[in-house]
């Protein structure tokens, strides 16, 4: 089997977008639409045949001596599928994974119909469990319901709980959009009260099908404030809680690749596996334009290597307007997701979010450099406040 130069991950969606909720700014619901002839859960639901291969295609083409690869399932909401599908997917694992190859999953979930048969599944293998979570009830249940407009907290908090009992290592991923991200104070006080010590944030910038951005998408400087908030309560729980930004920001200052592909130079190395085994160069980019081929016809590897792809990755940072060449935090973003590029300016295509990144970016430089020069000195990053100029 052929092996890719560099490492790539795949986010799988066994289920397709099928779900129980009906989030409002939910942009994968739509992706319904992608394949008009299903009718069923079961025609949403990953085969076996299609399965298996991308088990195996997924283990064995990874670079040569690389030996850690991370299998991330969501949806939609993967558990819609029965629980032996997830047995089936370990045992698939153990058959093509060789001897020095480590296997971890990654499950994300809005927590609905979690169960305790899932969690032990979970702590048994492993996993680590994403719980979607937008803030305290009157947060969370601004926009994240169900079929009939009702609010999901109390599951979500529920299916924590049931992570928290077990044992099961589990993080936070909060959505941020024009509502929760006036409250980044009550938003953090809440995740540390339920006891998340590794949080996620994901501005939400979702344009309709006119092309103009919805209005529960989080305002530019509404990001940056958020951002802002987030950070000074961060301040006081470094070393015990972890950011995601946070981590990857920091780690510019020590010239580390981003490990998230927003602030990379380059995207690409993150696709998307529907359920029938079609690939797609991104998750935010699951559109008929950007459809690569499908597994039952062309090996991953061949896929991830095609000059579509590559010619994808490379083109968010060929594409950066002038703005962005000339910013001195052009290391940090690279000029964000190339998803947020929306509006139009001239000739180039400018990023929704970049107002709020750079005052994020301009507020806190001083405390990263300051960690940074802790950190050089063989102390902890919580030391910052001796370096701080």
């Amino acid at each position: 089997m052929n092996r890719t130069k560099e490492p790539f991950y795949i986010i799988a969606k066994p289920i397709g977008s099928l779900c129980n909720l009906n989030c409002t700014y939910c942009y994968y619901l739509k992706k319904e639409k992608l394949y008009p002839q299903n009718k069923s859960k079961q025609d949403f639901t990953i085969n076996d045949q299609v399965l298996e291969k991308f088990i195996d295609q997924y283990i064995n083409s990874q670079p040569e001596n690389y030996n850690e690869v991370y299998f991330i399932w969501q949806g939609g909401e993967p558990t819609l599928l029965d629980i032996n599908f997830f047995k089936k997917i370990i045992t698939l694992q153990e058959k093509y994974k060789t001897n020095n190859i480590k296997i971890k999953n990654f499950f994300q979930t809005n927590g609905k119909t979690l169960n305790e048969d899932f969690v032990k599944l979970f702590k048994d293998n492993n996993f680590l469990v994403g719980i979607s979570i937008d803030g305290p009830q009157d947060l969370h249940d601004y926009y994240r319901v169900n079929k009939n407009g009702e609010g999901s907290f109390e599951q979500a908090i529920k299916a924590l709980d049931m992570l928290i009992k077990f044992g099961v290592e589990f993080n936070t991923l909060t959505v941020v959009h024009n509502y929760n991200a006036n409250y980044p104070d009550k938003v953090y006080d809440f995740l540390k009260s339920i006891g998340s010590t590794f949080m996620q944030f994901i501005p939400i910038v979702e344009p309709d099908d006119n092309k103009i951005v919805t209005e529960w998408s989080v305002g530019s400087s509404q990001w940056g404030n958020f951002m802002n908030g987030i950070f000074k309560n961060w301040l006081n729980d470094i070393g015990n809680i972890f950011i995601q930004q946070f981590d990857v920001i920091l780690g510019c200052y020590f010239n580390i690749p981003s490990s998230i592909c927003t602030f990379s130079k380059q995207c690409g190395k993150g696709l998307v596996i529907e359920h029938n085994g079609d690939i797609f160069s991104c998750d935010h980019f699951v559109f008929p334009e950007y459809y690569l081929g499908n597994i039952n016809k062309n090996s991953l590897s061949s896929l991830i290597q095609s000059e579509a792809q590559i010619a994808f990755g490379e083109n968010k940072y060929l594409s950066l307007p002038d703005k962005c060449l000339g910013c001195k935090y052009l290391p940090f973003c690279y000029g964000g997701c190339p998803k947020d590029r929306v509006i139009k300016k001239d000739d180039e295509y400018l990023n929704w979010l970049c107002e709020g990144y750079y005052s994020f970016f301009n507020n806190t430089e001083p405390y990263f450099k300051a960690m940074a020069s802790a950190i050089h000195n063989n102390k902890s990053a919580s030391d910052y406040k001796e370096y701080l100029l």
